[in-house]
């Protein structure tokens, strides 16, 4: 990321803002304020009666803005679909924020749930979905986590590598009962993400190359009980733009093209990745411009091969929660530090950190902040928002402006933290992951309760048993 010649501390998309107090409207949820008093306000509930009440750090999530966007999600894709004379499946990635409640609110608009391990599926079956709807996901799934699968009835199982395959046989043998199941393969296409984040070149864990999924597709057919109904291909995560989709597509279809000669496959899942804003230099692609290429691609190549296109199916996360989450904490310290002989940098330390959002850290993430119980007229300053781990890379946001009077007591909030941040929260340093809340007309709940001290303490076996431990 390039910087600004004039300032080679500052990225050169970031620029000063005229007001410090604005929120970007793609990056923060879609009914997200101020009210009179300048206190940012989420699903109609001010941050600081938010904060008053659960304490900080604290993840927020609009109800509203999660099921609209599922909603606008499944239409977009089913619309691209029609246009082309076929259906599409759309699958919530519940790897992005898994919840009961986040899993009723997508089914209650239509989608279908998609899990990678046992506690996943734990998760989902216990908020009541229908185990038909389920496609469950993982390049290293135990045999424990496929007898349970196979046991409940889950509408698909992604098979990964041939060991899967043959542990796969022997469940259904022993249970006597068919399991539909999906080939992942790699496409080549590379996605113009974090090298972590990208999923379908060929050097790594995930999926098959191309030039094998002939072998595998005939063992799976030759194999009682395994019923292959398509391919599955994921390129990747947290992608702007159609292009990479559209070139996965194409290859994808023409494997399809091949493989449909000696069986059927009547699916094939083009996976999920589509990208969110984090900032206000962010601009992703809309979602109904998106679902229109990538159908567009599959259908012109199925056209090109002579064969009719079959049922379509995604696997949206990011683009479902992202920006429906913002996470509040409460200013501890600000400390300026010189960046050179004529410009400083503001150091803000909330009470998280890397141990609610790791992505910064894992990734590169970059995340934009803004005070959240008040407004201020201050000018601004340059910041760099951090937490209090025990690592110089614990970081929240690199860089962005708040208004220079930010100090101690301040509440903050990081939008566009919906999706990947409770989802890979943890306990380092000793730090209790926080309560997740979801706000809907001015009222809020507790979704997930937060840890206490007393919690992790009472993992710990070298501990007796007893009372009032803190």
């Amino acid at each position: 990321m390039s910087a600004s010649p004039a300032r080679p501390f500052v990225p050169s998309w970031l620029s000063v803002p005229a007001d410090a107090n604005d929120l970007p409207p793609l990056v923060w949820p879609p009914r997200a304020g101020r009210d009179d008093e300048g206190v940012l306000t989420v699903g109609g509930m001010p941050a600081t009666e938010l904060a008053r009440r659960f304490g900080t750090p604290l993840y927020v999530v609009d109800e509203d803005a999660v099921r609209t966007r599922a909603a606008e999600v499944l239409e977009a894709f089913a619309a691209a679909a029609a246009a082309h004379g076929t259906t599409a499946r759309v699958y919530y990635a519940g790897k992005a924020l898994l919840t009961t409640e986040v899993v009723r609110w997508v089914t209650g608009e239509g989608l279908a749930v998609d899990v990678c391990t046992g506690g996943e599926l734990a998760v989902a079956l216990a908020a009541g979905v229908d185990p038909a709807r389920v496609g469950f996901h993982g390049n290293n799934k135990s045999r424990a986590e496929l007898e349970r699968a196979v046991a409940v009835g889950v509408g698909s199982i992604v098979i990964d590598s041939l060991d899967e395959v043959y542990r796969l046989a022997a469940i259904v043998a022993r249970a006597g009962v068919t399991q539909s199941v999906l080939v992942r393969v790699n496409t080549g296409v590379h996605a113009e993400t974090h090298a972590y984040l990208a999923t379908a070149h060929e050097d790594q864990k995930f999926g098959f190359p191309l030039a094998a999924a002939d072998a595998v597709v005939a063992r799976i057919r030759a194999t009682p009980g395994l019923d292959l109904i398509g391919l599955h291909c994921h390129i990747g995560s947290q992608i702007f733009g159609a292009g990479g989709f559209e070139a996965s597509a194409g290859v994808l279809a023409e494997a399809y093209a091949r493989l449909r000669v000696d069986g059927p496959l009547p699916v094939l899942n083009l996976g999920g990745g589509f990208g969110i804003a984090y900032t206000s230099a962010d601009d992703p692609t809309p979602i109904a411009e998106l679902a229109a290429g990538i159908v567009d691609a599959v259908a012109a190549a199925c056209r090109g091969a002579g064969i009719p296109l079959p049922t379509l199916a995604f696997e949206p996360g990011r683009t479902i929660v992202g920006r429906a989450g913002v996470t509040l904490y409460e200013v501890g310290t600000t400390k300026s530090v010189p960046v050179d002989d004529a410009h400083a940098r503001l150091y803000v330390a909330v009470d998280g950190g890397m141990s609610d959002n790791p992505r910064p850290a894992l990734y590169g993430a970059q995340f934009s902040a803004r005070l959240a119980g008040r407004r201020s007229d201050a000018p601004p300053a340059l910041v760099r928002v951090v937490g209090k781990h025990c690592e110089s890379g614990d970081i929240v946001v690199e860089d962005d402006y708040l208004p220079g009077d930010v100090a101690p007591g301040d509440l903050l909030a990081v939008p566009a933290t919906g999706a990947y941040c409770f989802s890979l929260s943890s306990n380092y340093n000793y730090v209790p992951r926080p309560p997740v809340v979801a706000v809907h007309a001015g009222r809020v709940r507790v979704i997930v309760r937060g840890e206490t001290v007393d919690d992790l303490l009472a993992r710990d076996a070298g501990i007796p048993d007893t009372e009032g431990i803190a």
